[in-house]
């Protein structure tokens, strides 16, 4: 029988999950349990980029925030300054920024939004501007401020937690004989949880959770999810490899 995963990513970034889960024989029911707000972030992103003279480094933290830079930089005709340096949490998030032509200096080798602050070298007295969505954790700031740096932080967009678009579906896909949900950010489980009944909540909770880093799942674990796979590479690829391998382990 064919696996059914629930996929809780946005909708923008679901499809490459979608193929992956395909790919390794699941079945994806794609429901976003959050939504990417861009607009109301232009202004912020706007005056950040006319600071920005002067800056170290300028540091994103995924995709989104990525995708957000390279929409602003492009409206404005700008180009982010020659002496800046700029990190990336990972390799989706650097790819999204080199397709926009922005150079990338640093990515971490795990894909932790933490690790960033280890790979910048010596960051004291030096300026570091984080562009990162509204809900960001507050670990990679305390980070570099412990190493001394002076930090600033730009909303680059804002993480909708249950779209109200996505009730109906989500009661709709809880009720059938799915098999696990896929979970991509914290955000993606606290929407979840806000989306749905009580009973619904109940469903979602006896489903195996997979989970893209230990965040998330920290996320989930405290959400009252059971945990049955978290992903080594923290990326879709390495999310549809745990899940995958999950299952092959269930079938022997």
């Amino acid at each position: 029988m064919t696996p059914r995963i629930l996929v809780t990513r946005p909708a923008g970034q679901a499809h490459q999950l979608r193929h992956l889960l395909i790919e390794r024989n699941m079945t994806p029911t794609l429901v976003p349990t959050v939504a990417i707000d861009l607009d109301s972030t232009a202004a912020d992103l706007d005056a950040m980029l006319i600071g920005l003279e002067g800056a170290d480094w300028l540091v994103l933290t995924s995709p989104n925030g990525a995708d957000a830079l390279a929409a602003r930089i492009s409206a404005n005709g700008d180009r982010l300054p020659e002496t800046i340096r700029v990190a990336a949490v990972g390799p989706a998030t650097a790819e999204t920024l080199l397709a926009a032509g922005i150079r990338v200096d640093h990515v971490p080798d795990e894909y932790l939004t933490v690790e960033i602050a280890r790979g910048l070298g010596d960051v004291e007295g030096r300026r570091v501007v984080l562009a990162r969505a509204n809900a960001a954790t507050p670990d990679l700031r305390e980070a570099l401020v412990t190493r001394g740096a002076i930090v600033e932080e730009v909303v680059a967009y804002r993480t909708v937690e249950g779209p109200g678009s996505s009730r109906d579906p989500l009661r709709a896909a809880l009720q059938q004989d799915l098999d696990g949900i896929a979970f991509t950010s914290g955000s993606t489980v606290r929407g979840l949880t806000r989306l749905a009944s009580p009973i619904d909540r109940g469903r979602a909770r006896t489903l195996p959770a997979f989970c893209i880093g230990p965040v998330t799942a920290a996320e989930a674990r405290n959400a009252g999810f059971h945990i049955a796979a978290v992903a080594s590479e923290h990326t879709a690829v390495g999310l549809a490899d745990a899940i995958a391998i999950h299952f092959a382990r269930e079938n022997r």
